[in-house]
């Protein structure tokens, strides 16, 4: 990891029009979470839907998507990730830099709004807050490789990645069956399954499985966008 591209890159992202997005997203999840409470319409069943519905399966994948796709994608449209390609500074280390930001930027603007919006709303009944907290965490990073991978192939990223989200992540992923052994948002609330005794909480995959899918995709998005970088830099060469 290279402490000055992450410093640049964090800078870049909170200085944007996405940061009103990255706070924009969890904030009205927490509004959701506190009129909820106050309502008194918060048994576990409701608390479970919410965490996993605007939680796990809408906030993390599009807080993931602006994360993923701003801390490289910018830099590749006009033409600045020349000017860190031209340094000695290995492809793997800018990837996982770019990454390492979009992952910790997900933990802050993902993460911890699930985990305080399961804390406004059910404490931890049933491990159900811990359980939510932790799958939205490995769910996270899968996500950001995805879509950081997902910038660097392609100019039209956002787009990409956000028909990916609202149609397979959100649609497909909540009531297909086939589709759901694919799913990301499945795999993670798997992990989420494993962790808690809520019985609203149901995944069609395998825990075995889901933790090999979520490892194996994080890793070759990481490795598939360190490859495409190289090609970058030759592509400028010629």
């Amino acid at each position: 990891m290279n402490p000055t591209i992450a410093m640049i890159t964090f800078r870049a992202m909170l200085g944007r029009r996405r940061a009103l997005l990255l706070l924009g997203l969890p904030l009205i999840l927490l509004v959701l979470a506190a009129a909820l409470r106050i309502t008194d319409y918060h048994d576990l069943d409701t608390s479970a839907n919410v965490l996993q519905r605007f939680g796990l399966a809408t906030l993390l994948p599009l807080l993931a998507l602006i994360a993923g796709t701003g801390v490289i994608g910018p830099e590749i449209d006009d033409g600045q990730i020349m000017y860190i390609l031209t340094k000695p500074i290995p492809r793997p280390v800018i990837v996982m830099t770019k990454l390492a930001v979009a992952y910790v930027l997900v933990i802050l603007f993902a993460v911890i709004p699930v985990l305080l919006t399961g804390i406004i709303m059910a404490g931890n009944t049933a491990q159900i807050t811990s359980a939510f907290t932790i799958g939205v965490l490995v769910g996270g990073a899968t996500y950001s490789a995805i879509f950081v991978a997902l910038a660097v192939v392609s100019r039209n990223a956002v787009a990409i990645g956000l028909l990916y989200v609202l149609v397979w992540e959100i649609l497909l992923g909540n009531f297909a069956p086939g589709a759901k052994s694919a799913s990301v948002q499945q795999w993670a609330l798997s992990v989420t399954d494993a962790l808690t005794e809520a019985s609203p909480v149901k995944s069609t995959v395998d825990l075995p499985v889901a933790i090999g899918l979520l490892v194996l995709v994080t890793a070759l998005g990481a490795s598939f966008a360190s490859m495409r970088l190289r090609s970058l830099s030759v592509a400028s060469a010629e």
